[in-house]
């Protein structure tokens, strides 16, 4: 018991340091020589969330704004299809507004369109109904297009009337009995306007062109 009592007592002074004198003690775990090479560590300063959200944020959204002007590639764009009258107009336009080069006329061709129809409905209930049976059915519709067939529903669409017919006989399995083949847009030749590299100085200018196409809006090339 007395060496277990004295065996403590030691590992106290050693621990405490008082045994330093004698070589004793344990290792020093600090490192007050860095304290000593701080640089004004009385202007660090806690930000707060929100101050930080600012800071990381702020600067950011200024640069990003350049960056993001230069970044943007040129576009090719075109409209169409306009008929001989329409194209006579715009060439003119063209000509007096936009830079050599920056546009030209292309012939196309946009093939005709035949459906599975369904109508013409005599009211907009007649309709709804109809469109309840289809979805019982599982058969997809989309509205038509040409005023003369409306209301009405068109089940499928085919640039030839043998494909239309084929899937009419296929619709008919499923139940479909009062649909019928009809023509919804016929053959369109003309021409279209494409624009092979519009940028932001080039769309400007375009405002000056759109009353001559004619409501035809410029999309994204194919």
């Amino acid at each position: 018991m007395l060496l277990l009592v004295l065996a403590n007592a030691g590992y106290w002074a050693w621990s405490q340091g008082l045994l330093a004198a004698y070589g004793l003690a344990p290792a020093v775990q600090t490192e007050p020589q860095r304290l000593a090479t701080q640089i004004r560590p009385e202007a660090i300063r806690l930000l707060t969330p929100e101050e930080a959200r600012k800071i990381e944020s702020g600067p950011s959204r200024v640069a990003s704004a350049p960056e993001a002007s230069e970044a943007a590639a040129p576009e090719c764009l075109q409209a169409g299809i306009f008929n001989e009258e329409q194209t006579a107009t715009l060439r003119s336009a063209l000509d007096a507004t936009l830079p050599p080069g920056t546009w030209q006329l292309e012939s196309s061709v946009e093939p005709a369109r035949w459906i599975v129809y369904m109508g013409k409905y005599s009211n907009e209930e007649a309709l709804a109904k109809k469109r309840g049976e289809l979805r019982q059915l599982g058969v997809a519709f989309r509205p038509v297009t040409n005023p003369a067939l409306a209301p009405g529903l068109a089940l499928a669409s085919f640039p030839a009337q043998a494909d239309a017919e084929k899937e009419l006989a296929r619709i008919a399995t499923k139940g479909v009995r009062t649909a019928r083949v009809t023509q919804e847009r016929a053959e369109v030749r003309g021409q279209i306007l494409k624009l092979a590299a519009v940028d932001a100085a080039l769309r400007t200018q375009l405002d000056a062109v759109k009353p001559q196409l004619g409501g035809k809006p410029l999309q994204p090339c194919p």
